[in-house]
């Protein structure tokens, strides 16, 4: 299922409405809706993807992770993504970003297949998420994707961000087929220019572009505290305008 075509696209992974009306206003192209973005997102909530949705017109990706940590899931967490896909696919969801790994560290191909097979069914695209970044053979699970028939792999180069990656990034554009390569990791304006110009290929690009913003609360309750010792709650974080228009405005210019 080659769900879209190769055209430059700005894609913005947010966690609120808020965000996600920056993140159209500024000029993304597709939305990666996802829950608890500050721990790598999980399970994007259902209720806020059908605002998104109906209200702002973008198309929208939703991420599927039970849960903050590894990869390494459980045969009933499984069952889980399988029931959020298709829940998401009666929402009209244009496509799913999850992934899982065996505790070797290979892709964990028996779950993938039943993932990509649940979302292609419901006419889903599927994006193997970062758990390709921290595989211990990317080719072979570059192997496994294309014969599954994962839409899109979204990655660093397996490096802390996508300028550490250009090595290894260069040779997956290689190699990717009709598997279409997402680039996500320290994406900026800055980072994307010097991408094109280095990967002629490279078209897509997924950024989160987060700011920390003060609450509006006035009142501050002090030593309570509602999660992680050091969190602080008045501390919001909020997709930052300037970012996804440098970044916009990079993906668009002419530099060849």
């Amino acid at each position: 299922m080659n769900a879209l075509a190769k055209d430059k696209i700005l894609e913005v992974c947010v966690d609120s409405y808020e965000s996600a009306v920056i993140a159209k206003e500024n000029g993304a192209d597709r939305l990666e809706l996802c829950a608890d973005l500050l721990v790598g997102g999980t399970t994007a909530n259902m209720s806020l993807f059908r605002k998104v949705r109906r209200e702002l017109g973008l198309p929208v990706h939703v991420l599927v992770r039970p849960r903050p940590g590894d990869f390494l899931y459980t045969d009933a967490e499984i069952d889980v993504m399988l029931d959020d896909i298709e829940v998401f696919s009666w929402m009209d969801v244009r496509g799913v970003v999850c992934g899982c790994l065996n505790a070797d560290g290979t892709l964990d191909e028996k779950h993938l297949e039943a993932l990509v097979k649940m979302a292609h069914e419901n006419k889903c695209a599927f994006t193997l998420n970062r758990a390709f970044d921290l595989c211990r053979e990317p080719f072979e699970a570059l192997r496994c994707c294309r014969e599954l028939g994962v839409d899109f792999i979204l990655t660093s180069g397996q490096a802390k961000d996508c300028v550490s990656g250009i090595p290894f990034l260069q040779k997956l554009f290689e190699e990717a087929g009709d598997t279409q390569i997402l680039l996500g990791g320290g994406i900026d304006g800055d980072a994307i220019l010097r991408l094109r110009r280095e990967l002629p290929r490279a078209c897509q690009f997924h950024m989160s572009g987060k700011t920390q913003v003060e609450s509006g609360m006035e009142y501050r309750k002090a030593g309570v505290n509602m999660g992680l010792p050091g969190f602080d709650e008045f501390q919001l974080w909020r997709a930052d305008p300037e970012k996804i228009r440098e970044a916009k405005e990079a993906l668009e210019s002419e530099i060849f």
